[in-house]
C-alpha cells in the first residue's frame, strides 16, 4: 500500500456499525410500518479500498429521508498549492446502473453522470446530496429530500468523490475522482 494513489487510514477507526450485522435486519430492524426502504451497499474502488457503508433511503410523506453509515474514508487533507483538498467528500445520485471500477487510475465512470431528471443546474438537481464530512475515517448523516421518492431511484448509484462539491461548477460541481460506489437496491431483493 505504498501507492501515493492510495488513501490509507488507520484500521481501528474504520468500524461501521453496520457491517458488523450479519443482516440488514440487525441494522434496521423491521418496525412493522408498511415503508418502501432501498439500500445501497457502499464499496471503494481502487483509490480508496477501506471504503465500507449503507446508504439507505426511505418513502416519508413528501419525500425520501436518506440515512448514511459509511467508513474507511481518507483522512482529511486542505487544498495546498495546485493540490486539491481531500475531503469532506462530495456525495451524489449517479443515473446508471454500474459500479464497474473500469480504469483504476479514474474508477466508476460507467456509473455516468449526476441523476439531473429534471435538468436543473447543478447545485440544484435530485443527485446533488450534502457532502460527507468524517471523523476518523466515519461518516454518518440523515437527511430529507423532496426532489425523488425511493422508486425514481431504484438502479441508480451512489458515488462518493474525493473532493467537496462546490455547488456551481457546472455540470457536477467538481468534486474531483470517485472514490466509492454503491449501486441502489430495494431493500428487499439483497443479499448478504
Amino acid at each position: 500500500m505504498n501507492d501515493p494513489r492510495r488513501y490509507q487510514t488507520d484500521p481501528e477507526h474504520n468500524k461501521c456499525l453496520c457491517w458488523k450485522c450479519k443482516s440488514l435486519d440487525q441494522c434496521w430492524p423491521d418496525t412493522g410500518l408498511p415503508t418502501r426502504t432501498a439500500v445501497a451497499r457502499i464499496k471503494g474502488g481502487p483509490l480508496a479500498p477501506r471504503i465500507r457503508g449503507i446508504v439507505t433511503f426511505r418513502d416519508i410523506p413528501g419525500g425520501t429521508e436518506v440515512s448514511v453509515d459509511v467508513c474507511g474514508l481518507p483522512p482529511y487533507r486542505p487544498a495546498q498549492g495546485n493540490r486539491q483538498p481531500v475531503g469532506p467528500h462530495g456525495f451524489h445520485l449517479h443515473e446508471n446502473c454500474s459500479c464497474e471500477v473500469g480504469d483504476p487510475e479514474d474508477p466508476f465512470t460507467a456509473a455516468g453522470s449526476h441523476w439531473n431528471p429534471t435538468n436543473q443546474p447543478h447545485g440544484n438537481h435530485a443527485g446533488d446530496f450534502p457532502v460527507l464530512f468524517s471523523n476518523h475515517g466515519r461518516a454518518t448523516m440523515t437527511f430529507f429530500t423532496d426532489k425523488f421518492q425511493v422508486a425514481d431511484i431504484i438502479d441508480k448509484t451512489v458515488i462518493i468523490h474525493e473532493n467537496p462539491d462546490d455547488y456551481r461548477t457546472q455540470p457536477s460541481g467538481n468534486s474531483g475522482k470517485r472514490l466509492a460506489c454503491g449501486i441502489i437496491r430495494w431493500a428487499r431483493h439483497l443479499s448478504d
